[in-house]
């Protein structure tokens, strides 16, 4: 092959590399929560089977569901400050995660009952293997685990909060009303406030 026709070929490869690299999709933007887009990204989440977390896991804002086993804040940690700098309250409904952002909204599901309640991120753990999320002594009242400690579940995401100050509905949101998610945009947003950062998450 002549010198020319090796250089032609080069040329060749480095625009056809840079058209696809050009055409390559641009990530979309988190549709709005109160949106039919929204709505029917929800529904599509909720039909996927949830992820178990193990191990040192990274923060996931897909809105996913998680399945693992739950635990909850012995009195112990009452008013111990939380990983969001907010003091732990029992009567509260807050909760923690390894992987979901501070400032997610939830819906906890005990798979011994059916018991249901929402919750709010604000705080990490537990640092178990297995277990997804650890909740207040209220909340744990409210999925009737007090008395066995841990118990398995399905943690859905409701509301996630976005690097970018956007909020993901996720699979949690799919059987709730326009209401019930407006509310729950509402309580992430007055958690992550407006100057939320990435270095929170860590």
């Amino acid at each position: 092959m002549t010198g020319w026709a090796v250089r032609l070929r080069m040329i060749a490869c480095l625009c056809l590399g840079s058209v696809l690299i050009t055409s390559q999709p641009v990530s979309a933007k988190v549709p709005p929560p109160d949106s039919a887009v929204a709505r029917q990204e929800a529904k599509r989440l909720d039909q996927l089977p949830p992820v178990t977390p193990h191990g040192k896991s990274r923060v996931d804002r897909s809105g996913r569901s998680e399945k693992g086993h739950a635990s909850w804040y012995g009195p112990g940690f009452a008013h111990r400050r939380m990983a969001d700098g907010n003091r732990m309250n029992p009567k509260s409904n807050v909760a923690a995660s390894k992987t979901l952002p501070l400032g997610t909204t939830a819906q906890v599901v005990n798979l011994k009952t059916g018991k249901a309640a929402t919750v709010n991120i604000e705080d990490r753990g537990p640092f178990v293997d297995g277990r997804v999320v650890d909740v207040s002594p209220k909340v744990a009242r409210e999925l009737g685990m007090k008395k066995l400690g841990v118990v398995p579940v399905v943690v859905k995401p409701i509301t996630v909060p976005q690097p970018d100050g956007d909020v993901k509905l996720g699979a949690g949101a799919a059987d709730l009303n326009a209401k019930q998610i407006k509310q729950a945009a509402r309580t992430t947003k007055a958690l992550t406030g407006a100057d939320e950062t990435e270095t929170a998450e860590r």
